[in-house]
């Protein structure tokens, strides 16, 4: 479709944003646009909230003199940063309601630096679940271009693309141009027709606080989408145009001239080492911000660190500040505003947000001019480029009881600290200056060469609560990242691919006292159930697969399993099996260092894999095909995908104990009965090509950790029912195991009659519907009709959560979990529970 659309709204749609404040308030007495309009003759027209975001100052530039200052940009003029965040993010909510749900998802948000970094990126927030990239002047070692493309009008012009994943514009799905104004659009249509050469798309939209085209470049939006082919559409706030009379550029130099003249600036009197830093604790593999790409799974973790990173500062604060200014850094902007709009939910002072630039404009201080006073220090961050000044507009004389600069590591340099440096002009003009570093983000370069050695296995008490002899965990210790998220915003990151379930990890879970006293009366009522299982299982694979095996736990559920196993070896017949833990991702396989870690010291053949029980046998299958995948990609064989499980209720193996769907209590928590070990990770960022997965020990969760209760309450039958355990084994050994999948096809017949169409989000058995109530946004639960204590737990746990338990006559599970379907974070209450579709 060729065309190109305008979808235009008022400054009110910053309303749909949340705990947004709102268009910025209106100066009642004078414009801010009314000193350089009377002199130079220039005329403001458009919508009527044009005069309330805009305001007019000059500047030295041989292309254009006058300067259109936004009063909610977060750029030039110290504003709430609800407001700054909240206009960006409403322009997003507007995209996605222009795109729709389906290419929302399949969007590209990209920014342009520096002016529109911040904007941009909170329409990406906005947008939901689309990826970020902005626009950068900062070139970066080792990093290749995906693209670049210049600014006709600015001061400085060279814009590159660094994306660290270079696939990321090269999708078909829209994308999204962010820029703080659109006015003869040459900038954007540029990049469009750069980027379009080299990634054509079908849809574009561009988005802009204002829209100021002049009548003469209202039509070439629509001819260029004809020309290329592809449909672009325009979103902005206000719209409008500026009148120039003639000869105002001319005019508008000499202005500048002659008031640059008139009032020098004084040179400052504070003092840099009078700066109090504040320690973030920004979250270990985090972006600073676009430059290189922002994904959702990124946005999550940031989510979940901003409160204690906004208290940090707040402890930091002086008593008494009423008025405070959170100053970020020429392309650093959307890092501070979010840190600035997590602090002005936390104190009672007035919190503004604004950044310093490279862009000189002319100060003066009349309140009908936008830019009332400006603070000139040199560059701090070793620019490409080279030296130059740097300025920050209206903090001085502002009356803030401090101000926070927020810079990237790249730019604590000594030049910042310097006599002339930022610090100290900014100690000249308010009683605090706090510092707060965020680290600068630099992608990853893979290594061309594999590690001749691999890392020894994590063990106890090092890394998780188990014995060392128990288990060696082929894993990477992750623990002092901040991982963890809101079980909602991942749902809805999960759903709608924007983030891996791996790429996070949830809150854990901690009991309530009641919940406490089922898992123990569940344990006691099925340790001796369990150990026969135990038993029979491990007989089998001595018996069929190695005398000595090495068992091999799929993390996290399949490692208490192993660990019984491997006591069962030593009770019945006096063998040390070694045990491992490794990773394995639905969707990813399994983690192909700890395949070669294993090679390398086993023989393959003996490698048996372990897990807890079986759901619909979606494990059993990856595993099978990751396998596959590492004989072809490294010439090793002999691993043998087939699990050994705890329980197959959806027969989905040959190696079990038992086929019966019970409770298993080590499902009933997470992980207080798993060493306290966390569910696995898998982040580009975070594992490189030649680690091991990661995984969190949560060492402050020790009070609250059963693990070893829950090992030792079925070993302690192990003598009891050692008997029926071979008994059992030899029937097993004698009968027919063929998988039948019956399981599966259960799911695929739930996954349609409840209209929900996804297996992934179909979860049966007691283990897999605990898992949902533990740790996704579950929507009803299908019990089978007459299940009794099995399922006291699912009936508590799903009283709490608000989640309907349906009876149902024939189900080959004793429960299935479904998750909800159409998941948002709109789809649940206010406290939290579940609702239908």
């Amino acid at each position: 479709m060729n065309s190109a659309t305008n979808d235009t709204n008022n400054a009110d749609g910053a309303q749909d944003a949340d705990n947004a404040d709102g268009p910025v308030d209106v100066n009642d007495v004078v414009w801010t646009g009314t000193w350089v309009a009377e002199r130079l003759g220039v005329e403001l027209v458009g919508d009527e909230t044009l005069s309330d975001l805009l305001g007019l100052a000059l500047r030295r530039n041989p292309k254009r003199a006058h300067l259109l200052v936004s009063n909610v940009l977060g750029k030039h003029v110290p504003q709430s940063p609800s407001v700054v965040y909240g206009y960006g993010f409403a322009l997003g909510r507007r995209v996605r309601d222009l795109l729709g749900t389906e290419d929302a998802r399949a969007a590209v948000v990209l920014g342009y630096a520096e002016t529109a970094t911040g904007l941009g990126h909170s329409v990406a927030d906005g947008v939901g679940l689309a990826p970020y990239l902005h626009s950068t002047r900062r070139p970066v070692e080792g990093v290749a271009r995906a693209g670049g493309f210049e600014e006709s009008h600015s001061h400085a012009t060279s814009h590159l693309l660094l994306p660290e994943d270079a696939g990321l514009l090269a999708g078909s799905g829209p994308l999204v141009l962010v820029d703080d104004e659109f006015s003869t659009g040459n900038t954007v249509l540029n990049t469009i027709r750069a980027l379009h050469e080299r990634y054509p798309r079908e849809r574009y939209v561009v988005v802009a606080l204002v829209d100021m085209r002049s009548p003469a470049d209202l039509g070439r939006l629509e001819d260029f989408a004809a020309e290329i082919g592809a449909r672009v559409d325009l979103v902005s706030a206000a719209s409008g145009t500026v009148k120039f009379p003639e000869g105002v550029l001319e005019k508008g130099q000499a202005l500048v001239a002659a008031h640059e003249t008139a009032a020098p600036e004084a040179p400052a009197q504070g003092r840099a080492d009078q700066a109090v830093r504040v320690e973030l604790g920004w979250p270990r593999g985090v972006p600073d911000g676009g430059r290189h790409g922002f994904t959702p799974g990124h946005r999550i973790r940031l989510d979940g660190a901003l409160p204690a990173m906004a208290a940090r500062i707040a402890d930091a604060l002086p008593g008494g500040a009423r008025r405070v200014l959170v100053l970020g850094f020429e392309e650093l902007m959307y890092a501070p505003l979010r840190l600035a709009r997590e602090l002005e939910q936390v104190v009672a002072a007035d919190v503004r947000f604004s950044t310093t630039t490279r862009s000189p404009v002319l100060a003066l201080d009349d309140p009908g001019y936008a830019i009332r006073s400006r603070i000139v220090f040199p560059a701090h961050d070793n620019p490409d480029d080279g030296p130059g000044e740097r300025y920050a507009y209206n903090v001085a004389g502002a009356g803030f009881d401090a101000v926070v600069a927020v810079v990237d590591s790249v730019a604590d340099t000594p030049e910042l600290r310097a006599p002339d440096g930022l610090l100290a002009q900014l100690a000249a003009h308010t009683p605090s200056v706090l510092l707060a570093v965020v680290p600068s983000y630099v992608p990853a370069r893979p290594s061309t060469e594999r590690p001749s050695m691999l890392p020894e296995p994590l063990r106890g008490p090092a890394f998780s609560s188990y014995a060392p002899e128990e288990v060696g965990w082929l894993l990477q210790d992750l623990s002092d990242v901040g991982l963890e998220a809101p079980t909602e915003e991942r749902e809805e990151a999960i759903q709608s691919g924007g983030a891996h379930y791996a790429e996070s990890l949830p809150v854990e879970y901690q009991p309530s006292p009641q919940y406490q006293e089922l898992f123990h009366t569940a344990l006691g009522t099925s340790a001796a159930r369990i150990a026969q299982a135990v038993g029979a299982v491990t007989e089998l694979v001595l018996a069929e697969r190695s005398p000595r095996p090495v068992l091999v736990s799929l993390a996290r559920a399949g490692t208490p399993v192993g660990v019984l196993m491997r006591r069962w070896a030593e009770h019945r017949h006096g063998l040390d099996l070694p045990h491992y833990a490794v990773s394995i991702v639905r969707g990813r396989g399994i983690d192909a260092n700890a395949l070669r870690w294993l090679a390398a010291h086993h023989d393959p053949a003996d490698v048996v894999f372990v897990d807890g029980w079986t759901g619909k046998g979606a494990i059993t299958r990856e595993l099978a095909d990751a396998i596959k995948e590492f004989e072809d990609s490294d010439g090793i064989t002999g691993f043998d995908p087939e699990i050994a499980v705890l329980a197959d209720p959806g027969s989905c193996v040959k190696t079990y104990g038992t086929r019966e769907d019970f409770l298993i209590p080590s499902a009933c928590l997470n992980s207080t009965v798993s060493g306290l070990i966390s569910r696995t990770v898998l982040r580009s960022d975070l594992v490189g090509e030649h680690d091991f997965h990661g995984a969190k020990f949560y060492r402050e969760l020790a009070g609250s950790d059963v693990s070893v209760d829950f090992l030792d309450a079925v070993a302690a039958h192990f003598a009891d029912v050692a008997d029926a355990a071979c008994a059992q084994a030899k029937e097993l050994l004698a009968a027919d195991r063929t998988p039948t999948w019956e399981g599966w096809a259960a799911v695929e017949r739930i996954s349609e009659e409840y209209e929900i169409h996804d297996v992934n989000l179909v979860k049966p058995g007691v283990g897999e519907t605990t898992r949902v109530l533990l740790r996704r946004v579950p929507w009803k639960i299908l019990a089978r009709a007459g299940a009794g204590a099995d399922l006291d737990h699912v009936r508590l746990l799903a009283e709490q959560r608000g989640v309907p338990v349906e009876e149902v006559a024939e189900l080959p599970y004793t429960c299935v979990g479904l998750i909800h379907p159409k998941y948002t974070r709109g789809a649940t209450g206010a406290d939290g529970k579940a609702v239908t579709v």
